[in-house]
């Protein structure tokens, strides 16, 4: 006991917190520079309508919801992007983490023709994108571009602004837009409704891009907001 009173004294003597112990648990800090900031978020599989009305299906996991607006987040140089520009609807649809091997066939894939520059190395087209990852094309009810049956989720959209994002090294990749879309029809698989207008979260799970890894999330709670009403 006198030493354990002894090294406490010490601690605070040398300025440091007798409560974290004497084996220096207070975290270390590293100054990096990640290529990308995708620290867990979910995926998505945009669909867009191309010029000669066939739909583009290119996943995203830069996107938010506030309410029923969402913003995506594309490089220019993108068919969704392209797409979002001409014809100002979409599907956002939602994968579930068993689909993550579809999601990575469309991975290297792009609408554009000819290849972008910058992409060239690692992409190439292809226009037969649901083909490709073997998804089925599903009809939409509100707007033209198609759904993916196979995702659980479809959220149906129209596209109200697009802004021109600005930044150092997102122009190294050729500078990109946030798009704003406000959600007009919500489509979610019967078994992960609850109460009629609720998405069970015991039971559902997004596909979540964990710095280039998929992984999904945990099945265990920690809890819940006090907002909750399911």
């Amino acid at each position: 006991m006198k030493t354990r009173s002894k090294n406490k004294e010490n601690l605070h003597q040398a300025g440091a917190d007798p409560t974290l112990g004497s084996r220096g648990d207070e975290p270390e800090f590293r100054t990096i520079e990640p290529k990308i900031l995708y620290f867990g978020t979910p995926v998505a599989l945009v669909s867009s309508l191309n010029e000669d009305a066939t739909t583009d299906l290119a996943p995203i996991s830069s996107f938010w919801a506030l309410g029923w607006t969402m913003t995506l987040g594309l490089l220019t140089e993108t068919k969704t992007a392209e797409n979002f520009d001409r014809h100002r609807e979409c599907v956002v649809n939602l994968p579930s983490p068993k689909m993550w091997r579809q999601v990575e066939k469309l991975a290297p894939l792009t609408g554009k023709n000819p290849v972008p520059e910058l992409k060239k190395k690692q992409f190439h087209y292809e226009p037969r994108k649901f083909e490709a990852a073997e998804l089925t094309p599903l009809a939409s009810e509100l707007v033209k571009p198609m759904r993916a049956k196979e995702c659980p989720v479809h959220l149906e959209a129209r596209v109200t602004a697009l802004h021109e994002l600005s930044g150092g090294k997102l122009g190294d990749l050729g500078g990109g837009v946030a798009a704003e879309i406000e959600i007009v029809r919500v489509h979610v698989e019967k078994k992960f409704v609850l109460k009629e207008n609720y998405v069970d979260p015991e039971k559902w799970s997004p596909l979540i891009y964990n710095f280039r890894h998929y992984f999904r999330l945990a099945d265990q709670e920690l809890g819940k907001t006090f907002r909750a009403e399911a």
